[in-house]
């Protein structure tokens, strides 16, 4: 295993954490554009519709996965920046 990659493990592990808590924010806040109820709706609420679980857990998904993304290649772009040596 490189170097560069063993180094980047703890760096990745807190961008992880911090990207987790953008997402779940992120998350959160377009749930309330378009228009429901101020939490999301969990896979056993009995009182919400299938159709309305399938999209809450659709959006969650695809928002935590840009946003994990973007921060781990922002992350990976800068370790390349400032070593000379992508992470990866």
């Amino acid at each position: 295993m490189k170097a560069s990659k063993v180094a980047y493990k703890p760096v990745g592990l807190a961008l992880g954490a911090l990207s987790g808590m953008a997402a779940g924010a992120l998350f959160k806040q377009a749930w309330k554009r378009l228009g429901h109820d101020e939490d999301a709706p969990d896979a056993t609420d009995e009182d919400r519709a299938w159709r309305e679980i399938l999209i809450a857990a659709a959006l969650q998904g695809a928002v935590f996965a840009g946003v994990k993304a973007a921060v781990d290649r922002s992350g990976a772009t800068a370790v390349l920046r400032l070593t000379g040596t992508w992470p990866g």
